[in-house]
C-alpha cells in the first residue's frame, strides 16, 4: 500500500496476521493439535520508524480481528484495518480494509471476501472460493472478474499456515517454508513465505509489556513463540538471487493461536500494533 496490509489470513495475522496479517491471514488461530480459542482482538497500531523513498511522517490506525469456529464446523475470522498515513505536506492517506473468511478444519476448503477503500474511492471487491483437489487448488472468482483457475504445488490456506507454524514450534524447528494462497490484491496472487520461529516463552516469564492477553486468566499458563513470517512474491523474479519481501509480520504467537505484540514491515515504513483490548469469546466444542 501505501495501501496498508496485514496478512489477510495472518495478518499475522497477524498477526493476520496477522499482520492474518495477512496481515492475510489473521492473528489469532491455533495449532491444529491444540485448543482453538475464540476470541476478539483490538490492537492499536503506530509507526516505529520511516525509511526509503517511499517514507512517511506519522501513521495511525487500529486492527479488530474476530475470531471463532471448531474443527468441525469450520475457522471464521472477521478482520478490519483502517489506517491514516502522513506523508508531509499535507497529504494524507486513510485507507479501510475489511475482510472475512472460512476455512475448514482439514484446510481444503476455503472462502474469502475482501473490501478496501482508499480516501475517497473504493478498490473493486475480491469474492471468492478456493478448494484443494489432490495436488491443486481450483480457485473460482465472483469479483473483481469472474474466472476460474488452478493453483499448482504444496499451497496452504491462512488458517492451516498458522497450525503448521505452531506444530513447527513445538517440534524446535526455527525455519519453516510455506507457499499460502489468501485471496490477496486481485485473488490471483500466492505468496512464499519464510517463517522464522525463536526459542519458547513460558507462561510465568516476567513480560516487560504486558497487555490484556498477558494479564488473560486463560493465557498465563500458555507458552509463546517470537516468529517473524516474511512474505515474496511467487511469480516476482529475484534479482541477484535475492529477492526482497513484499512485507514482513512479526508476533508473539500463543500455542493457542492468539497473537501479541505485532509489528508490521512494509519495507519503507514500519508499524506497531499493540493489543489493546482481548476478549474470549465462547465456543461449541466439537462432539
Amino acid at each position: 500500500m501505501v495501501r496498508l496490509r496485514a496478512s489477510r489470513g495472518l495478518l499475522l495475522t497477524i498477526a493476520t496476521i496477522a499482520v492474518g496479517s495477512g496481515f492475510a491471514g489473521g492473528p489469532a488461530v491455533a495449532a491444529a493439535s491444540g485448543t482453538f480459542l475464540s476470541h476478539q482482538a483490538l490492537y492499536e497500531l503506530s509507526l516505529v520508524r520511516s525509511r526509503g523513498a517511499n517514507a512517511i511522517n506519522a501513521a495511525r490506525g487500529r486492527i479488530l480481528y474476530n475470531f471463532y469456529g471448531s474443527a468441525c464446523e469450520g475457522y471464521t475470522s472477521e478482520f478490519r484495518q483502517v489506517s491514516e498515513l502522513n506523508s508531509g505536506e499535507g497529504k494524507m492517506t486513510l485507507s479501510d480494509l475489511r475482510s472475512t473468511s472460512w476455512e475448514d478444519g482439514a484446510g481444503k476448503s476455503y472462502r474469502f471476501k475482501i473490501d478496501t477503500r482508499m480516501n475517497d474511492s473504493n478498490a473493486p471487491p475480491v469474492d471468492g472460493t478456493a478448494e484443494r483437489s489432490g495436488d491443486h487448488i481450483t480457485v473460482k472468482l465472483k469479483q473483481p472478474v469472474a474466472k476460474t483457475f488452478n493453483l499448482e504445488g504444496n499451497i496452504v490456506f491462512p488458517t492451516e499456515q498458522i497450525h503448521k507454524i505452531i506444530d513447527a514450534a513445538r517440534a524446535g524447528k526455527s525455519l519453516l517454508e510455506l507457499t499460502v494462497y489468501d485471496g490477496s490484491d486481485n485473488g490471483e496472487k500466492v505468496y512464499n513465505t519464510l517463517s522464522v520461529i525463536g526459542q519458547p516463552i513460558p507462561g510465568d516469564r516476567s513480560i516487560a509489556s504486558p497487555d490484556p492477553s498477558t494479564a488473560n486468566d486463560r493465557m498465563k499458563a500458555l507458552t509463546r513463540w517470537p516468529v517473524t513470517v516474511s512474505y515474496y512474491d511467487r511469480d516476482a523474479q529475484a534479482k541477484d538471487g535475492e529477492q526482497t519481501p513484499v512485507y514482513a509480520m512479526s508476533f508473539e504467537l500463543f500455542e493457542n493461536g492468539v497473537s501479541r505484540a505485532l509489528v508490521l514491515d512494509y519495507n519503507d515504513f514500519v508499524i506497531s500494533g499493540a493489543l489493546g483490548k482481548f476478549d474470549v469469546k465462547d465456543s461449541k466444542p466439537c462432539k
